[in-house]
């Protein structure tokens, strides 16, 4: 009894796509069947990741190159017990300008690309449609956000920023999707629907299917309670 229970959502009619904002954003966090976490949210992690390996090597290399500088500049009084033991100082002296000042920079580049990604994404999603407003207004978002700490005077700066940075941003991006064919909003539509009209074909048939059995049995039972009938009649 309690398998029929169990099994009995699988003879459902399937769940037809979102249809509003909030439901597509809900289904953004959401595992599909097969586990996996949608394409946008995969590419917002992904553009973290990138962001603060970006955001480490530029911070970082040039503090390694400058404190390995003046480490030398600084150290023509200093003995060493040979050329390799001096050079192998200058480098542990620049390796900890890289570790110190790419990861200052590495965590608020990952951090800028992730809001600005998730508002744009969000917003894509919501209104089901990619332009350049979804992009101006993450940048903008964004770069006040990082730079309200400063006052009125910062908040302005960073709006107007973050505006100026997700505008070109934004058409990159667009410019690269529309080149694959689709963007990205399209591409998960098409795939909503292809999935929903796959799983309401297989609804269909094993709904056929099963009234086919229901019938068959229906007919076997009803044999042998009419013959019985025939024979009452005939004494």
């Amino acid at each position: 009894m309690a398998e029929g229970v169990g099994a009995q959502p699988q003879f459902g009619r399937p769940a037809p796509p979102p249809q509003t904002g909030w439901e597509r954003l809900s289904e953004l966090w959401q595992r599909d069947e097969r586990q996996r976490y949608p394409e946008e949210t995969v590419n917002i992690i992904k553009s973290a990741f990138t962001g603060g390996l970006v955001g480490w090597l530029y911070g970082g290399l040039p503090a390694f190159y400058q404190a390995r500088k003046a480490f030398i500049e600084r150290s023509h009084g200093e003995l060493f017990q040979n050329r390799a033991d001096a050079v192998q100082s200058a480098h542990r002296a620049g390796l900890r300008s890289f570790i110190r000042y790419g990861w200052r920079w590495s965590w608020r580049v990952a951090a800028f690309v992730t809001v600005f990604n998730t508002v744009s994404t969000g917003l894509s999603v919501y209104r089901n449609k990619t332009t350049i407003s979804n992009f101006a207004s993450a940048g903008a978002l964004t770069g006040a956000l990082f730079r309200m700490h400063l006052g009125l005077q910062g908040l302005a700066g960073g709006f107007v920023f973050g505006t100026a940075f997700g505008i070109p941003a934004g058409g990159l991006l667009m410019l690269m999707q529309n080149l694959v064919g689709e963007t990205l909003q399209e591409k998960r539509n098409r795939e909503r629907r292809e999935l929903y009209e796959q799983k309401l074909a297989e609804w269909q048939s094993r709904l056929s299917v099963t009234e086919d059995l229901v019938q068959t049995e229906s007919n076997t039972q009803g044999g042998p309670e009419t013959e019985i009938a025939r024979e009452s009649r005939s004494y």
